[in-house]
């Protein structure tokens, strides 16, 4: 039976159509409301306080790291920072050179265009990128053949803010234009929290201390992840309870929705176990595991994987992924080494587990 698609999945870090409106409605405006990233913020202040100083705009930079974890956010942030315009659009969104030809000479001096999914750029349309990053000048050809001619535009002082999920992905040239690369890592708890009872806050939800420490050991470090269990919880509350989110409240609504104390789903635990029950735990290759479980590879790579070698559950080898000891215990299984002789045996699964499986 194919995994549950990631666009079900209540734990999945991607943005979900339906929630841009809420999801906007909680991004931070500042970085003294931005919580966690805070080696990323303290080296931004100091270049936006020196872009400041000098009048001048931005370096280009880089966002990359696991989806979810705030680089749009921090992305409109610098742009609020640095009181200047910010236009956002993606890599698949500028399918042609006249789609970003446009976008550019629309720009004002100062102004942060946000280009999310960088490392999805078509290459003709990349190739434009440069120089207008480079020299600031776009070049746009007049005619065909022997007679073409071209034209150089100049353009504003713009800062160019990328994101991606697959720094791999980005080419050589395109990299080395970006000034500044910074790599968002997973938060802690205590971040997750902060940012559990701030949403609350903002969303009007009545919450304890020790239910945002519940919800927030769930939430795969991932603040996207923590605001929207919040939401599916606040809703449990209201139906099931005074409307007030509690610790026992919390335990209820997760139990409903499948997700255990470690944030897993039974879409990662269907990908752990086909890889012990029906590779011996592994390797296997990753179109393998995509035909196995009905999913995309691109969504195993860039939404399953990062998480769960976080927890240290999934290892990537040159021959495959590879499930770990902890994962075996995990699912109830006996782990027998790490030569690639492991084998299924006297599984012993609790009654909690036999619920989740």
């Amino acid at each position: 039976m194919a995994i549950k698609k990631d666009k079900s999945r209540i734990v999945t870090p991607r943005l979900k159509k339906e929630e841009i409106i809420i999801d906007t409605s909680l991004r931070p405006k500042t970085f003294a409301q931005f919580l966690g990233q805070n080696k990323i913020k303290e080296n931004l202040k100091i270049l936006i306080a020196a872009a400041k100083a000098r009048k001048e705009p931005l370096e280009h930079i880089l966002l990359y790291g696991p989806a979810g974890l705030g680089k749009t956010t921090l992305a409109s942030v610098i742009a609020c920072e640095m009181k200047v315009n910010f236009r956002i659009t993606s890599g698949p969104a500028l399918d042609r050179a006249g789609d970003l030809a446009s976008i550019l000479t629309s720009l004002e001096d100062g102004d942060i265009l946000f280009i999310d999914e960088i490392h999805r750029l078509n290459k003709l349309v990349e190739e434009i990128l440069y120089p207008a990053m480079e020299d600031r000048g776009l070049d746009i050809i007049i005619g065909k053949g022997p007679s073409a001619k071209i034209l150089r535009l100049d353009l504003p002082k713009f800062t160019i803010v990328g994101a991606t999920i697959r720094l791999g992905m980005i080419s050589s040239p395109l990299r080395d234009r970006f000034g500044v690369v910074h790599r968002l890592d997973f938060y802690g708890q205590n971040e997750i929290k902060k940012i559990i009872l701030r949403s609350a806050k903002i969303l009007g939800i009545k919450i304890d201390k020790t239910a945002a420490t519940e919800i927030a050991r769930c939430s795969r470090r991932t603040p996207r992840v923590a605001n929207r269990l919040l939401k599916r919880i606040r809703d449990y509350a209201q139906v099931k309870a005074d409307g007030k989110i509690t610790l026992e409240i919390v335990k209820k609504a997760l139990g409903m929705l499948g997700v255990d104390s470690l944030g897993l789903d039974s879409a990662d635990r269907q990908l752990l176990g086909d890889i012990v029950e029906k590779f011996h735990g592994g390797p296997v290759g990753l179109d393998t595991l995509s035909a196995i479980t009905g999913e995309d590879t691109g969504n195993i790579e860039e939404v399953y994987e990062p998480y769960l070698i976080r927890i240290g559950f999934l290892k990537r080898t040159p021959r495959g992924r590879v499930a770990t000891r902890a994962a075996y215990q995990y699912l109830g299984y006996q782990y027998h080494g790490d030569d690639g002789t492991k084998k299924i045996k006297n599984l012993v699964v609790s009654k909690n587990q036999k619920k989740l499986l």
